[in-house]
């Protein structure tokens, strides 16, 4: 089968804050295709960063969807404030959810789609039973909580196998990959079965973003499995 066409998700933890709305209208004019946004609770992950709030005010400045990640102990508090925030697709941690099928049913219900994700070191078993009900599965190539991190390697092999999951489910989930991607590494993250590049530093640290989204776009072409 031929896959989609690759999406590119600029992730705004590394955009300027203090003018974010500029940030993000500069990629969604510059070809972006999603929206990425961060949630860290300072408890799950070393890191604070936003609320609903934030995404409520990203949702008056772009129509790109916005892909949230809850990187929180207690995702499941917050689902309905994050869907009537303007979320598009809300992705949960394996980790942090111990009733998961009563997570992602929850989040389908606010008519949002539903992410299911993983830590590097978790195993790529955890996500046999919850594919069927999942829109999107997310492979994190970094241990969460920072941006600009470098690629974990072995993450090729485990974004292989989880291809090979869904495709053998003949699953509609996305498969996207977050976490030190960049134009040196884009086209074996793609090669290996990703749908969507979520990536922060690699575009945001640019000194064109039309420039880099193009590239991470064309240099991990759609390939044929």
């Amino acid at each position: 089968m031929t896959r989609s066409e690759l999406l590119i998700a600029p992730s705004v933890l590394s955009a300027d804050f203090g003018r974010l709305a500029e940030a993000v209208q500069q990629v969604e004019a510059a070809g972006a295709d999603w929206i990425h946004v961060d949630v860290m609770d300072g408890h799950f992950v070393p890191n604070l960063t936003v609320g609903p709030p934030m995404v409520e005010a990203l949702r008056k400045v772009t129509k790109l969807p916005l892909d949230v990640h809850l990187m929180m102990t207690n995702p499941d508090s917050f689902i309905e404030e994050f869907a009537e925030a303007g979320a598009n697709y809300l992705t949960v941690h394996v980790e942090a959810c111990p009733h998961l099928h009563r997570t992602v049913q929850s989040i389908k219900e606010r008519h949002v789609k539903a992410g299911v994700t993983l830590n590097p070191a978790t195993s790529a078993t955890t996500l046999e039973e919850i594919l069927p009900e999942a829109d999107l599965i997310l492979i994190m190539s970094v241990n969460p909580g920072f941006g600009g991190q470098s690629f974990i390697e072995t993450s090729f092999q485990k974004i292989a196998r989880v291809r090979h999951m869904i495709d053998q489910a003949k699953s509609r989930a996305l498969l996207e990959v977050d976490g030190g991607v960049n134009l040196e590494n884009a086209s074996r993250v793609v090669k290996a079965g990703a749908d969507v590049l979520v990536a922060g530093s690699a575009i945001f640290n640019s000194a064109d973003f039309a420039q880099t989204i193009h590239q991470l776009r064309t240099s991990s072409q759609t390939v044929t499995v």
